[in-house]
Formats: C-alpha cells, sequence, structure tokens
C-alpha cells in the first residue's frame, strides 16, 4: 500500500515543482479539492511560507523558509515510507528515457527542410504522425515507472494519468499539449515528476549525470 502523504505537504510542495502558480493548476496537478488547496496556501502565507503574487499574471510561490520546510518533510517523508530503494529504482528507470523524451520534444518543435533545421509549422502531417508515434512508445516505457512510483509514494499517483491525458489530447491533434508550457502538456507534467524524483532523492540537477 502507497504511503499517504500529508495534504499540506502535496500542496505545498506542488507549488515548489510548479515554482508559480494558482490554486487551480495546483488542484489540478494534486487531486485536491480546489477549496482545500486555498486554505492550505493561506495557512502556508500566515506562516511565512508561502506568498501571493497579484497583478495581471496571480500566483502562488514559496518563501525559502518554505522551500526549505518542503525538502525538510519530504526528505522526511521518504524515510517513514521506506520506499527509497524504489524511488531510486524508479529514478534510473526514468532516466533511461529521459533522452527520449528531450528528443521527440526537440523533433515536435523543429524539423529538418533542405538540410537545414527550422520551426515544425506542423505543416508535414508525416513527420509528426512518426514524432508522435514515439512519444507513445516513450510514455509505454515511463507508465510502469509512473505506476512503480504510486505504489510506494500515494503524491506520485497523479503523474502516469496526466500524461496519459496529455497524449491522448496529442494523439487527437492538439498540437499544444505536447510541449507548451503553462498548462499540463506532455513536457510539462515530464518536467514536474523529474523535479519531483530529484527533489525527493536530494539530487541537484546540476550533479546529474
Amino acid at each position: 500500500m502507497a504511503h499517504p502523504s500529508d495534504r499540506a505537504l502535496q500542496v505545498l510542495h506542488t507549488v515548489r515543482l510548479k515554482g508559480f502558480a494558482d490554486a487551480e493548476p495546483v488542484a489540478a496537478a494534486s487531486g485536491i479539492l480546489v477549496a482545500d488547496v486555498m486554505a492550505e496556501l493561506e495557512r502556508a502565507r500566515d506562516e511565512g511560507l508561502a506568498s501571493r503574487r497579484e497583478g495581471r499574471i496571480s500566483g502562488w510561490s514559496l518563501t525559502p523558509d518554505g522551500r526549505a520546510r518542503v525538502a525538510e518533510q519530504v526528505r522526511a517523508e521518504l524515510d517513514a515510507s521506506g520506499a527509497r530503494a524504489v524511488v531510486e529504482r524508479a529514478y534510473r528507470g526514468f532516466l533511461a528515457v529521459n533522452k527520449d523524451l528531450l528528443g521527440v520534444c526537440t523533433d515536435w518543435q523543429l524539423r529538418v527542410v533542405d538540410g537545414q533545421q527550422v520551426t515544425n509549422d506542423h505543416s508535414d502531417a508525416a513527420h509528426d504522425e512518426r514524432v508522435v508515434k514515439r512519444l507513445r512508445e516513450i510514455d509505454d516505457a515511463v507508465q510502469p515507472v509512473c505506476d512503480e512510483l504510486a505504489g510506494a509514494l500515494d503524491r506520485f499517483g497523479r503523474y502516469g494519468p496526466r500524461l496519459s491525458i496529455a497524449l491522448t489530447k496529442v494523439e487527437a491533434g492538439e498540437a499544444d499539449w505536447f510541449t507548451k508550457p503553462l498548462i499540463d502538456s506532455y513536457h510539462t507534467v515530464w518536467f514536474e515528476l523529474h523535479e519531483d524524483l530529484l527533489a525527493t532523492l536530494g539530487i541537484e540537477r546540476g550533479s546529474e549525470t
């Protein structure tokens, strides 16, 4: 049975992974009701762990104290769960397909015309079909990794379904759901999963081989 995650930790950790976000995307990513997300964020603001920016683009972010608190709680959760070996194995499985994902995202954004790389305007249907097929193969490889993580720590349970939703939209012809930031595109969710693995295991991104 997966180790349950504290609701406050799930909310603040999701904000930490996104860097800056409003309550609705945090709720969608964590599977927690918007009202409960707001309650946790407001409590964190009162404790000096989070702050909200208003304006044309509004949203929440963690304070330095908030980031330190979340990092400490994530480490404690991993120790309490006894799932370190599982997460480390899943991380290695993730890295095995990470470069493939980065390559396929590049090929979605760029294509070669007359020997030159140009921005992919998605006018070449055959090119796009090949890239989407490769994305499906990558998803087939990473879903068992997501399942393994979800079986160890409850808060990892949303990644597999979120990736599947994005892939389904891409296969239905909704190109934005491949790499567009600020929505739950395949690349957005993948990046958050990668960051979550690094944060959970206490690995600095720059030290990754």
